[in-house]
């Protein structure tokens, strides 16, 4: 497995995945397969370019196939500059319990910390979700709040633990 950062000649392989994801695990997601089937490519290899404030990471396997992906986006505003984000970690099923997620939000950290200025990354979690948590705890980041009905999935309410990383 190696881990790098997606680029506009990523937007295909990056959009299957992200579609399989909506339908593997939807309810993981505050966005759905419906919404994101219709992206253009063009769309999406904008959505995963990198700028100074955003960038997506995939872990590959040794035949180049996508297994797991993770998003980060610094705040713009004069007042929340101070802080990013963490947007679509997924990894695929079968790639799970081998330390994949560990390795992308490391990475992830990792990079976020070149940003000057940058005190905090956020990221909500499903709250039962617990293998998620227990790796982002085990990461440093800690809960400070609950967001009760964050997501609405087939008629059933879900909510989301609220998580920061103090840099």
């Amino acid at each position: 497995m190696y881990i790098r950062l997606l680029q506009e000649a990523d937007a295909q392989q990056y959009q299957e995945f992200r579609l399989k994801s909506l339908t593997t695990n939807p309810e993981a997601f505050g966005s759905t397969f419906e919404r994101e089937v219709k992206f253009s490519q063009a769309a999406v290899a904008a959505r995963i370019q990198p700028t100074t404030d955003k960038f997506v990471l995939g872990a590959f396997d040794d035949k180049d196939a996508l297994g797991g992906t993770v998003t980060f986006m610094r705040e713009s505003g004069p007042k929340t500059i101070h802080k990013g984000n963490v947007y679509g970690m997924y990894i695929a099923p079968e790639m799970r319990g081998n330390g994949l997620g560990r390795s992308l939000m490391l990475q992830l950290i990792s990079k976020a910390r070149e940003h000057e200025g940058l005190e905090q990354i956020n990221l909500t979690v499903v709250s039962d979700n617990d293998s998620a948590k227990k790796l982002y705890k085990s990461l440093g980041f800690e809960v400070y709040g609950i967001e009760q009905n964050a997501l609405k999935f087939n008629g059933h309410y879900l909510n989301e633990d609220l998580m920061v990383l103090k840099l």
